[in-house]
């Protein structure tokens, strides 16, 4: 295998050139798109971003290329826009360092965990054994642009907080806030305790911590700090409570994939799962 294939530093570095020219792709695609409606514009960029993400993911033939996407590409996006709207009032402040803090979080702990280019995802390894003639489409639509959609319509509530640009918050602003820092710090916890004991416990189920009272701390954190930015705008223009539809997505894709399948595969891998299953909700 070849070398940048076998080194964490060298993968890093090679992912991180790699999401430069996916930014710098996507303000080209911003900027081409002048006239149109402005959000529309930012889902270009956030597409053609992708799809270099994508590109390169096929050409190292890692699909995992596109894993740390999900937690870099709102705090980018969200930050680009407050700058093109000139909109930094003390609302979107506070929206911007939940998002950042998220982000941050999340792409530290994907760094920390990160191999190699050689290692990939085990759903798009299994992906690939299971639909070979299918995969591109798979590959193309299913794990990058799939995912990609699902966060921009969570992120809708904080792109139209910027195109507000508020004076003001209110209470339930700040219990929106308040959600999603705790989901943050919540993942944080999981994610720390979790590592902790499988460097202790290799091959045994994770049931002390926060693991104890859910099966699924870090997507429970994941799931409420969409909420949390959701209600965050909706506090400020309550007629607009449909801008949650994305945050409902993120719910259902959650429940109905990503827990599904991780469950799938821990119960065929660890037989005391099923008996932690019976004892310990889900979220």
């Amino acid at each position: 295998m070849a070398q940048y294939k076998t080194s964490k530093t060298a993968g890093l570095l090679i992912i991180a050139a790699i999401y430069l020219i996916a930014i710098g792709v996507g303000v080209l695609a911003f900027n081409r798109a002048e006239g149109l409606n402005p959000l529309v514009r930012l889902f270009e960029a956030d597409f053609w971003a992708t799809v270099v993400v994508w590109f390169f993911g096929v050409l190292l033939r890692n699909s995992s290329v596109y894993d740390p996407y999900w937690s870099v590409a709102p705090p980018v996006l969200l930050t680009g826009y407050a700058i093109y709207c000139s909109s930094f009032n003390l609302p979107v402040l506070l929206m911007l360092v939940a998002v950042w803090f998220w982000g941050m979080r999340l792409t530290a702990n994907w760094v920390y965990t990160f191999r190699n280019l050689g290692s990939e995802d085990w759903r798009y390894m299994m992906y690939r054994e299971r639909c070979p003639r299918s995969w591109h489409l798979v590959n193309f639509f299913g794990i990058n642009l799939m995912p990609t959609v699902v966060v921009f319509m969570a992120m809708l509530p904080a792109i139209l907080l910027v195109e507000l640009d508020p004076i003001r918050t209110n209470a339930l602003f700040m219990v929106g806030f308040v959600i999603s820092v705790a989901a943050a710090a919540l993942q944080w916890g999981a994610d720390r305790q979790a590592h902790r004991f499988r460097r202790e416990n290799p091959g045994k189920v994770c049931r002390t911590g926060l693991w104890k009272c859910s099966r699924h701390p870090n997507y429970l954190g994941e799931i409420l700090m969409w909420w949390g930015v959701g209600i965050m705008y909706v506090s400020l223009v309550q007629s607009h409570w449909f801008t949650l539809f994305g945050a409902v997505a993120v719910t259902l894709l959650f429940l109905l994939v990503s827990i599904p399948m991780m469950e799938k595969r821990e119960l065929a891998r660890k037989p005391e799962y099923a008996e932690y299953k019976k004892v310990t909700r889900m979220l």
